[in-house]
Parts: C-alpha cells; structure tokens; sequence
C-alpha cells in the first residue's frame, strides 16, 4: 500500500513540477530534457542491474513506449500550459483507464461486465463536470478546444501504451523470459527519447530565434523533480506496488493522482479549483476506482 501511494504523491508532483519546467522553458524544450534525464538513470539501472535492451517482448515495449511517452507525453505538455496541471492530470489519469478497457476489450477479447461499462460512463460524467465551461479567475481553468484535444491525445496513448505494455509483459512471463519493472520502463522510454528529440527539432526550425536566453537557473530544479518522481522514481514505486498488491488494489490508489495535484498545483502555482472541477474530479476519480476494483 505505501509503494502505491508513494507511486501516486510522486506522480502527483511529476505533474506540477511539468508545469513550472514548461512555464520556463517551453513544452517541448521542458519534455526533452526531462525524459532524457529519466532515460539515463533508467539506462544505468538496466544496464547495471536490469534486462538491458533483451527480451522476447523488446519491440512491444519500444512501440508501447513510442506511443505512451512519446506521443502521449508530447500531447500532456502541451496541454499543461492550456488547460493547468490539475485538469490536464484529471483528464489523462481518468480517460485512460476506460479507454484502455475499450481496447483491450476490442483486441485481445477482455469481456466488459456492467460494473465497468457504468464505471466508464461515470467516469465521463465526471470529466465532463470538470471541463465544463464556466468562469474561473485563473485562465488555465478555463478549458479552450485545443486544450480539451491535448487531453484526449494524451490519455488515448496512455490508454494504448499500457494496453501495448501489458500484452508485452504476459509475452515476458513465459519461462526465462521474466523481465523486472525498471528495465521495461527503460526499453518503453526509449522510443520516447527519439520521438520527443524529433518533435523538438521540429518545433526549434519552425520557431523564430529567441533573443533572451533561457532562465536555466530556474528551470533545473523543476526538471530534475520532473524527470525523477514521473518516469524514474514513480514507475519504479508503481512496478513495486504491482508486486505487493492486486493489481485492481495499485490502480484504484493511484487513480487518486488528479486529486493529489490539486493542494499541490495550488500551493505552487496558485491553481485554485472552482467547486464544479473539485465536484467532476471526486466523481471521476471515484468512477476510476470503481473501473479498477470490477476488473
């Protein structure tokens, strides 16, 4: 139970210390470095103690990887700055679980009981609540369309990268090929450094030059918190929790996160939330918890 919500609070803060590194330097600039960061010290973990880059489910992982940190990471970035950490962390962590379950029940034959069919559909009342337009004195509160597409992007690849995953490690269960948590975060990320390189290479020939230097200084420490409580720190105390607990026990807990980001993203950035997000967002976290637990 404490790797869970350790994995939760650390993920919590992933998302607002996001936020502050993209205020700072920009989203794309803020996503390279930060998963490179990740990258290297999940590197020296599988490379030292870990899989490295073996096993039978290699190219799973890298194409869950692809899409859950490269395009689905790219898309939270994006939206950070639109939409504010706490809608952005409530949109993701919430959609993705039933749109998960839609795939999974689509390709690999999972049967949906009732129970998650009414989870999911609880789930989009909530959210809905939440992004429903309204007054709000701070901007990033006040959900625009482009923002609400981020969103969606952004859990539909978290939904397929852990649908990819997940089918990538009951491939790794067969006998000898057993793989540890770290080394799978390690091949998935991957993937992801080379589609966030490219998205940002992209971004710097299409914007003009800057002429004010970047404020570093400033944006290291909200990097690094970045880099390791997210994918370093956080996915080794979520993979921790699935070996502890059922795996319906580590989501329901960790479907708290939107919840989590609230007194942070408000102590830190002053994102106060209007009574409609914190009512959308107890529904849908709850709806989450409820999808985790039938399943």
């Amino acid at each position: 139970m404490i790797a869970a919500f350790l994995a939760t609070w650390l993920f919590a803060l992933s998302s607002v210390a996001a936020k502050r590194s993209v205020l700072l330097l920009g989203s794309s600039t803020a996503n390279l470095v930060r998963i490179v960061l990740a990258a290297l010290l999940l590197g020296i973990y599988a490379h030292t103690f870990g899989a490295g880059l073996h096993g039978v489910a290699l190219g799973w992982f890298i194409a869950s990887g692809l899409i859950g940190f490269g395009i689905c990471d790219t898309a939270i970035f994006l939206a950070l700055r639109l939409i504010g950490a706490q809608l952005t962390a409530l949109m993701v962590q919430c959609l993705a679980a039933p749109i998960a379950a839609v795939i999974e029940w689509l390709w690999l034959g999972t049967r949906l009981g009732a129970a998650e069919v009414v989870a999911g559909l609880t789930i989009l009342v909530g959210v809905a609540i939440a992004l429903y337009p309204g007054k709000s004195k701070t901007p990033a509160m006040n959900p625009g369309t482009k923002g609400l597409v981020l969103g969606l992007i952004a859990a539909a690849g978290q939904a397929i990268g852990a649908v990819l995953s997940r089918h990538g490690q009951l491939l790794s269960k067969a006998p000898g090929q057993s793989i540890d948590g770290m080394s799978v975060a390690y091949q998935r990320i991957l993937a992801g450094v080379v589609f966030t390189f490219v998205w940002w290479y992209w971004q710097q020939r299409q914007a003009p030059k800057r002429l004010e230097p970047r404020p570093w200084r400033q944006a290291w420490p909200w990097t690094i918190a970045n880099a390791f409580s997210g994918p370093s720190l956080g996915v080794a105390c979520y993979q921790w929790a699935f070996q502890l607990q059922p795996t319906g026990v580590v989501m329901s807990i960790t479907a708290l996160t939107p919840l989590a980001v609230i007194p942070l993203a408000w102590w830190l950035d002053g994102e106060r939330p209007t009574a409609r997000s914190l009512t959308g967002g107890l529904v849908a976290v709850a709806g989450a918890i409820w999808l985790a637990a039938s399943r």
